[in-house]
């Protein structure tokens, strides 16, 4: 369990390959975790499934950057069917604001109609981005958000992703887990090398070799 976290002490332990969780959103304490196998999605070999591509060339969604961060942690906090309970606790939603606030936490966000439908946040280390959650209220507002963060990302020298766990929706995507010790050493080149999170629009065919079938 930690003492009371502060945005330096979560640089530290991000640096360090160390990651906060809480185990619901009313439980107050947070715990350190460091797990034996790390999620990763290699830049370089970041998948589009085809139906994803179909969805991208119709442009559903007004992509915004950094515009709604705190709307879009509690959006990734909220409970939704088959997920009652959530590791964002007010404590981590509280401090990775300040992150935000101090230009290091970003958002990528998926806008319909006016109306914030989807999108993910993270933290940018160096040349290292720690994906943290995501979320969608209408179909495919996430992956959207995941290309478009990819394709940033790309654009901006960044050579980890960092997505903590895997899951059979990021496995879609080329998501691998790897062990702790090739993680930190990847860690380690990674928040060692410059890079620019940029909030300008970018060129989505980054994210993979092509954006056709």
């Amino acid at each position: 369990m930690s003492r009371s976290l502060t945005p330096e002490l979560l640089l530290r332990a991000y640096a360090m390959g160390v990651f906060p969780m809480a185990k619901a959103r009313e439980d107050r304490r947070v715990y350190w975790v460091d797990p034996d196998e790390r999620g990763i999605l290699p830049l370089p070999d970041f998948h589009v499934p085809r139906s994803l591509k179909k969805v991208l060339r119709k442009a559903p969604f007004d992509i915004r950057i950094d515009t709604a961060f705190q709307a879009v942690m509690e959006g990734c906090a909220e409970s939704k069917p088959g997920r009652d309970k959530t590791w964002i606790n007010d404590e981590i939603l509280a401090q990775f604001c300040l992150l935000h606030h101090l230009g290091l936490a970003h958002s990528v966000e998926c806008w319909q109609g006016g109306e914030l439908v989807g999108g993910l946040y993270g933290l940018a280390l160096g040349a290292a981005f720690f994906g943290e959650s995501m979320f969608s209220r209408t179909t495919d507002a996430s992956k959207v958000a995941l290309v478009d963060l990819v394709a940033r990302l790309k654009q901006g020298g960044y050579v980890l992703l960092d997505t903590q766990f895997i899951t059979d929706h990021l496995a879609r995507f080329g998501a691998v887990e790897i062990p702790r010790e090739d993680y930190l050493a990847m860690l380690a080149a990674a928040v060692s090398m410059p890079a620019q999170f940029s909030r300008e629009p970018v060129d989505w065919r980054l994210a993979a070799d092509s954006l056709t079938d």
